[in-house]
């Protein structure tokens, strides 16, 4: 990693390593696991994905409600 300039970079390869590592911990596998079948894989994407869209929309209302309060 020490020939990656970019400092994001950087932090992102690291946060996967840490994610990989508690990944580990709590599932006792890595994603090197053969037990699930590719439409099991794409289920957990979705779910992954669709709580990302909740995120997302909870952040959207928080700052709707920020803007809403400047503008009145």
């Amino acid at each position: 990693m020490d020939n990656i300039q970019d400092s994001h970079v950087k932090n992102v390869i690291q946060k996967y390593s840490e994610r990989s590592q508690v990944g580990l911990l709590k599932y006792g596998t890595t994603l090197e696991r053969t037990d699930l079948t590719n439409l099991q894989w794409l289920q957990h994407l979705q779910e992954e994905l669709m709580d990302a869209t909740l995120y997302i929309e909870r952040i959207m209302s928080d700052i709707k409600k920020v803007k809403a309060t400047y503008d009145a």
